[in-house]
Order: C-alpha cells, then sequence, then structure tokens
C-alpha cells in the first residue's frame, strides 16, 4: 500500500516540472529584460546628448518615443485615427508609405491599454510588447521542451531572449505580440489541440504577415499522420486539422482583399508594400521568388545572384540535418515554408533579422546548443551584437 509520503515524492517531479516551465523561462525573460534596457537606456542618453535624430515622432524624445521609432509611428497613427481610406500618392502618382502595411492587432491592443498610461500610446505600445515577450518566451520554452528536453528548452529561450533583436521584445511593435500567437500555434499544433490552432493563427494573421505558413505546416501535419497512421486518422482529427487549416489560410490572405475594398484600389496593399521597396531597388512589380535575386542584383550585380544561391543552397543544407529534423515535422515544417515565405515575398534589407524571430524554435537544434560551451559561445555573441544591433537598426536604417 502507498504511503502518503510516497504519492507526495511521487508527485513532486511533474510539480518541479511544472513550476519550472513557468519560472526558468519567465526569469530568462527578467534578465534579459534587464540587458536590453540598460542598452536602449545608453544609447538614448548618448543619442539625446549628442542630438541624433531617432524617433519617427520628435516633439516629445523621451525613452518611451526612443522605443517607438520609426515603423511604429505608423501603429500610432493606426491606433489613434485608424486606416486611410484614401491612400496617399506621390509626385508620379504612385502610392506612397502609408498604414496599410501594418496590421491591427497591435495597435488596438495599445489602444485598449492608452487609458491606463495617461493616453500615450509610446507607454502602452512599451508595456504591450514587453508583456507579450514574457509570454513569448513561456511558449517558446514550452514549444522546445515539447520537442526536445529542458536542456534545448531553456537554452533556446536563453538565446532567443539575448539575441541582437531581442530588445525588438520591448519596444512599440508588433513582434513580440506575433511571436505570442504564433508560438502558442505551434504548440497547440505539436501537442494536436487542433481547434486552438484556428483562433492563434487568425488572431495572428491579423498581427503581422506570415502565417500562411502556419497552413502549410498544418498541411504536412496532415499527411505525415496519414502516413503514419496507415490512414486509420480519426474523422474528427482530420476534420479539425482541414478546418483550422482552412481558417489561418483564408485569414493570411484576407488583409490584401480588407485593403483594397476600403481603399476601392486593387492591389491596394501590393502596391503599399512595394513603396518601400523603391529606395533600394527603385519602382518594380512583383513576381513571387524575385525579390532576393532582384535587391543582390542592384546592388552586386551578378556576384550577388550567386550569393543568394549559396545563400538558399546553405537553408537546404541546414533545414536537412537531422538535428534539425529531429525537432519534429511541425517545427520543421513551420520555419521551412516561413524560410520558403521570405524568399518568395521579401526584399532582403535591414528588416530581415527582426523577421527572422518566427525561426526561434530552430535555436534547439544541435547547431546552437549541442554542447554547453557552445550554447554559451551564442550568448554571448548575441548579447555582444545587441547593441550593434540597436545603433544600425534605429539610426542607420530602421528595421
Amino acid at each position: 500500500m502507498t504511503s502518503a509520503a510516497e504519492t507526495t515524492r511521487a508527485s513532486r517531479p511533474a510539480l518541479d516540472a511544472r513550476h519550472s516551465a513557468w519560472t526558468t523561462p519567465l526569469l530568462l525573460w527578467l534578465a534579459s529584460r534587464v540587458v536590453s534596457t540598460a542598452l536602449l537606456a545608453t544609447v538614448y542618453v548618448v543619442a539625446t546628448a549628442n542630438g541624433w535624430t531617432f524617433a519617427s515622432y520628435r516633439r516629445d524624445p523621451s525613452f518611451f518615443t526612443f522605443s517607438g521609432s520609426w515603423d511604429a509611428s505608423f501603429y500610432r497613427i493606426i491606433a489613434e485615427h485608424g486606416y486611410p481610406t484614401t491612400l496617399p500618392l506621390d509626385d508620379a502618382g504612385h502610392v506612397a508609405p502609408n498604414a496599410w502595411a501594418f496590421l491591427p492587432v497591435f495597435p488596438a491592443l495599445v489602444r485598449a491599454v492608452m487609458p491606463l498610461t495617461g493616453g500615450s500610446f509610446w507607454v502602452a505600445g512599451v508595456l504591450v510588447s514587453a508583456l507579450a515577450g514574457a509570454g513569448t518566451c513561456v511558449l517558446l520554452y514550452r514549444l522546445v521542451l515539447a520537442v526536445g528536453c529542458s536542456h534545448r528548452a531553456r537554452w533556446a529561450t536563453a538565446l532567443f531572449a539575448f539575441a541582437p533583436t531581442g530588445f525588438l521584445l520591448q519596444v512599440a511593435y508588433a513582434e513580440s505580440t506575433f511571436l505570442l500567437l504564433l508560438f502558442g500555434a505551434l504548440l497547440a499544433l505539436v501537442r494536436r489541440r487542433y481547434w486552438l490552432v484556428a483562433p492563434l493563427g487568425l488572431v495572428a494573421a491579423f498581427t503581422k504577415p506570415g502565417v500562411l505558413a502556419l497552413a502549410v505546416a498544418l498541411a504536412v501535419h496532415l499527411v505525415v499522420r496519414w502516413v503514419q497512421e496507415r490512414r486509420a486518422l480519426p474523422v474528427r482529427d482530420a476534420v479539425a486539422i482541414v478546418v483550422s487549416g482552412l481558417v489561418v489560410a483564408a485569414a493570411g490572405l484576407a488583409w490584401p482583399v480588407i485593403a483594397s475594398a476600403v481603399t476601392g484600389r486593387p492591389n491596394a496593399y501590393l502596391d503599399t508594400e512595394l513603396s518601400w521597396w523603391v529606395g533600394f531597388v527603385g519602382r518594380q512589380h512583383f513576381a513571387p521568388l524575385t525579390p532576393w535575386f532582384t535587391m543582390a542584383g542592384t546592388w552586386l550585380g551578378p556576384l550577388g545572384v550567386v550569393l543568394v544561391v549559396a545563400v538558399l543552397a546553405g537553408a537546404v543544407w541546414f533545414w536537412w540535418r537531422r538535428d534539425v529534423r529531429a525537432l519534429g515535422v511541425d517545427v520543421w515544417a513551420f520555419t521551412a515554408s516561413y524560410g520558403l515565405y521570405l524568399v518568395a515575398v521579401f526584399l532582403p534589407q535591414q528588416s530581415l533579422p527582426r523577421l527572422l524571430m518566427p525561426m526561434a524554435p530552430l535555436l534547439g537544434s544541435d547547431v546552437f546548443v549541442r554542447t554547453r560551451r557552445r550554447a554559451v559561445t551564442w550568448l554571448v555573441v548575441g548579447v555582444c551584437l545587441q547593441p550593434v544591433a540597436i545603433v544600425l537598426l534605429w539610426f542607420l536604417g530602421y528595421p
């Protein structure tokens, strides 16, 4: 007969594991915020002392407006005024950069919090981003733990939080909100809670672009289960996967349709996105799978095209590594699909580092955390590069 003491001892490891799944990532998030805040504050003090221009919103040069530089100004416009019904045009009649390039969930959340911060978008934006960043670290830890082990989960979360782009988890950008929803959806997929994937993916689709990769991951998951279970896949699971995939895919394609419907201009969203390309490659017509070659060819000529081919070949080699595939078909399919999405539609420039953040589950692979020494090395590199990234992205080229 089992005694009460033995029962307590048996249940203690499970309780400790559940406790660690919260405390470990939150402590890592807190420590990383100390580092990122100190770095941001130092650069802010140096910038104000030397009169450096740093924010799109310059009437109140505070630490919070500094934390809301560049694209955050568009989120402020959306939060305070909504989207324009008429697209702005340049002198040649082309669509100029405008708020339709940015999705509504993050500014809506900030608007809801603004009454608590005295009506300040900048303070509310930092608060929402930082809290979402905490949740993101928790979900990333649990996601890597679900497909790996506590060692990989701990180090992957640390490398993510202390990465060169780690400061973006507390500035008035949509990154941390999007990652919170995305990692939550991926974790639900790994745990086969398919009906939870749909609402999380739906909201994520209106936070930042990129959720079509989640729909692809659902499709791959369905095929793999069908094959592995010798066509004995329960109907209820198949229905849940298909419905969730269709919901996520439809949501991922909806924003261009909404932009055109509201503005009355066909291709309103595409023309808006292309307006950001002009300063890099001139006026272009969009064709899938060409932006990286267009950018490289414009700046480096034939050598640039060779460089892109080499990068793509390196990416294929990376995703085919056994330790990367060992993270599971769901993580593998999503990250590979998301990488293909970036190559298919994105013009690679200074925003690329933050757009790579959804691939953070890959930090649990042997490339980064096989040994403690390797993980510590990557951690030191990330911390050392973060102030460099702040200076480069905040002053020389907005992210």
